[in-house]
């Protein structure tokens, strides 16, 4: 119900303000539009004098005939050179206009908080922005290329056929409009179909993506089977409603030729009774009427099938401005101070959060973080630890309490600069599709060659990267490489180690690193955090031993606090977790 409500939103105001900047180009089309119309509807009357000069009669005036063909060449000329440049600018206008959607949409991404990305299908945005953009070109492609005309011919062949015969002219004007209304009936009746369409379509790239993006854990839990039968699921669902529109919009065309094939027969019959009675309407005037009711019905036709296109394109632009209508993360308070430096100090004051409002999850969570200090985030799963992080990194925003940095409340800096004091490793790996080297440099893009290499060295990612064909100007993606998932763990943490802010995050930073390796990094990772406040969530409690301050959460809250050695004297919760981490690993 709710997205029949979206979709009955007015779309195509919005979609034409897209077309406001390029009104000179559409001012160029119109009188383009007019000249091809013009000189196509002069053809006919050159074409009907030319007739009455050959028939009937015995000796056929050549000389009289060479300047009629001469000008229906310049005629024929001047058409195709109009429409030719007239399709140009109305090339030129959709692929600008549609640009400049698909632009909006993609900015929308970025402006969007967290929770609306976190909670709807990675695959139906996608989407939106690639496949309901391209139908909404399709749509605006013909409707560009076909209405101008379509309208200038209606009228323009108007006017030479009530030039030519009024009474026969009233006749066709009476009957072709009817092709009009049962368009109009059908195209109302498709919009909801062809919308139902493009939400089945986002479905579907979703569960592709979803796949695609995973697809040694499909096979290795053996889901490919039940993946293809939720994939023929969507698959008949997407064909049906999709014959359904295809069907119902396809009546318009075989509709209205019937009535426009009516329309064209009446007047043959008409006009040749006139011919045969004598009433001065020649064979010549006959052609050209004929010729002229074919121009005028033909219109009705192309706009019909315009407005059956448009169906398909007001669907989808429904979709695309529904994402870009979506409320944006709020915005920086004009007075917001930027982060420049900061001494390290982290507080969190009774901090209240939760994702949905009937669960609650942090509770009157109080923190205070001393600069340099090193402080680890232990509990069992579920507990609040990464909901901890994504509050200080302000990827959500508290619903009660308030967290400052060097005193100042992260809601009254930009989140830009408070950003930029964090270096975050997280044990989920993102590389994007580029050189390992543009990779590193994705923390800084200023980053020398040295600077580069020496933090490859620092997160000792150096050695591989050598070793492979092209070195440091491998093309790498993070879902299609030879790389090892560790060894995308490495080059992550490269980053860090290129910028090294003044505070860290580090979130199972080591988790998909061998044991060796592992030690290596925690070597480099505690030279790295001399002097910087850093964050460490680890389930392995051995590599936070060393931390300054071990906070341990449950269901939300912090239970217990303190050093490693005062917590295990304690044994509490923490000496709980860490004897049975240790039992389990047969210790």
């Amino acid at each position: 119900m709710a997205e029949k409500k979206k979709a009955d939103k007015p779309v195509l105001k919005p979609l034409l303000s897209y077309a406001g900047p390029y009104m000179h180009l559409f001012a160029i089309s119109m009188v383009l539009a007019l000249a091809a119309v013009v000189s196509t509807l002069y053809a006919p009357i050159l074409v009907g004098q030319g007739i009455d000069l050959i028939v009937g009669k015995e000796n056929v005036d050549f000389e009289a005939l060479r300047p009629l063909i001469v000008r229906l060449c310049v005629v024929v000329g001047i058409t195709a050179v109009s429409q030719w440049t007239m399709s140009l600018c109305t090339n030129k206008i959709t692929f600008n206009v549609v640009r400049d959607i698909r632009k909006k949409a993609f900015d929308k991404i970025s402006a969007l908080p967290l929770s609306y990305i976190d909670s709807h299908s990675h695959g139906d945005i996608i989407s939106r922005i690639i496949t309901d953009v391209d139908q909404i070109s399709d749509g605006l492609l013909m409707g560009f290329s076909q209405l101008f005309t379509g309208i200038c011919t209606i009228f323009g062949t108007l006017f030479f056929m009530l030039s030519i015969n009024v009474r026969i002219s009233l006749i066709v004007v009476v009957l072709t409009p009817l092709s009009l209304f049962v368009a109009r009936f059908i195209a109302k009746n498709t919009f909801d179909l062809f919308h139902a369409q493009s939400v089945v379509r986002g479905e579907m790239t979703g569960l592709v993506e979803e796949v695609t993006g995973d697809l040694k854990t499909v096979q290795a839990f053996s889901y490919e089977q039940k993946a293809e039968e939720k994939f023929d699921v969507l698959n008949k669902k997407l064909q049906d409603v999709g014959v359904r529109a295809i069907f119902f919009s396809s009546l318009t065309n075989p509709c209205t030729r019937f009535i426009n094939g009516l329309v064209y027969t009446s007047v043959g019959i008409i006009g040749a009774l006139s011919v045969i009675s004598g009433s001065g309407f020649t064979v010549g005037n006959l052609s050209s009427f004929l010729t002229y009711a074919n121009q005028y019905t033909k219109p009705f036709n192309e706009i019909s099938g315009v407005i059956t296109e448009l169906q398909s394109a007001l669907a989808s632009a429904a979709r695309v401005f529904e994402f870009i209508e979506e409320t944006a993360e709020v915005p920086d308070s004009p007075d917001a101070k930027v982060l420049t430096e900061v001494d390290g100090t982290v507080s969190a004051d009774h901090v209240y959060f939760s994702y949905d409002p009937q669960v609650s999850l942090i509770e009157d969570f109080v923190l205070d973080v001393r600069p340099g200090q090193r402080t680890a985030i232990v509990g069992p799963t579920g507990c609040g630890k990464t909901t901890m992080i994504n509050l200080l990194m302000r990827f959500y925003d508290t619903d009660r309490g308030e967290i400052r940095i060097s005193g100042c409340p992260v809601k009254d800096c930009t989140r830009d600069s408070m950003r930029s004091m964090y270096g975050m490793v997280l044990q989920e790996t993102w590389l994007k599709t580029a050189t390992i080297r543009d990779n590193i440099r994705y923390a800084d893009p200023d980053a020398s060659e040295d600077e580069v290499v020496r933090a490859a060295k620092a997160a000792h990612c150096h050695g591989f990267i050598k070793r492979l064909p092209k070195g440091y100007d491998t093309v790498i993606s993070d879902s299609f490489s030879t790389l090892s998932q560790g060894q995308k763990q490495l080059l992550c943490i490269a980053r860090v180690m290129l910028s090294l802010p003044p505070m860290l995050i580090l979130d199972e930073a080591t988790s998909s690193i061998d044991t060796r390796t592992e030690l290596i990094i925690q070597r480099a990772f505690a030279k790295m955090m001399e002097g910087r406040t850093s964050f460490i969530i680890a389930h392995r409690l051995s590599t936070i031993k060393e931390a300054d301050s071990i906070i341990v959460m449950k269901s939300g809250h912090i239970v217990e606090q303190g050093t490693h050695d005062e917590l295990i004297s304690k044994g509490g919760f923490y000496a709980e977790l860490y004897n049975s981490q240790f039992a389990a690993d047969g210790y």
